[in-house]
């Protein structure tokens, strides 16, 4: 009897724990922007979620890009319906915008906008890991 209970709290804590993780974590490939693209690896950052680039690519391959390592997705705090509100840094101008982002499987949209979200500009991002 004990072994059961013992099972089915381990079984419990593990769908919790499944469940904590956000569909956004992950690595993921974005657009080509100048003529190269990134990926960038998004996991928690508090309550929101945070994007690192972590591997850069041009049209001769891979390449050790200066921006490795730099925050992309900033403090995106999850409103609950796969949909997202932080900030997004573009690399080509190293400019920081109002971002908004939506999950959904293993695409993401990601938008970075101005004049408080009246000029907008968007990524359709794909899933690699």
């Amino acid at each position: 009897m004990k072994k059961t209970i013992l099972a089915a709290c381990i079984a419990t804590i593990g769908m919790a724990g499944a469940a904590l993780a956000d569909a956004a974590h992950g690595v993921w490939q974005t657009e080509v922007d100048d003529g190269a693209y990134a990926f960038v690896t998004l996991g928690p950052c508090g309550g929101a979620v945070c994007g690192t680039i972590t591997r850069t690519f041009n049209s001769s391959g891979e390449y050790q890009s200066e921006n490795i390592g730099r925050q992309i997705v900033i403090d995106m705090v999850p409103n609950g319906d796969g949909t997202y509100e932080g900030s997004v840094w573009r690399p080509s101008n190293n400019r920081v915008y109002i971002g908004r982002m939506a999950v959904n499987g293993n695409a993401i949209t990601l938008r970075g906008c101005v004049a408080g979200g009246l000029i907008c500009a968007r990524q359709n991002w794909t899933r690699v890991q």
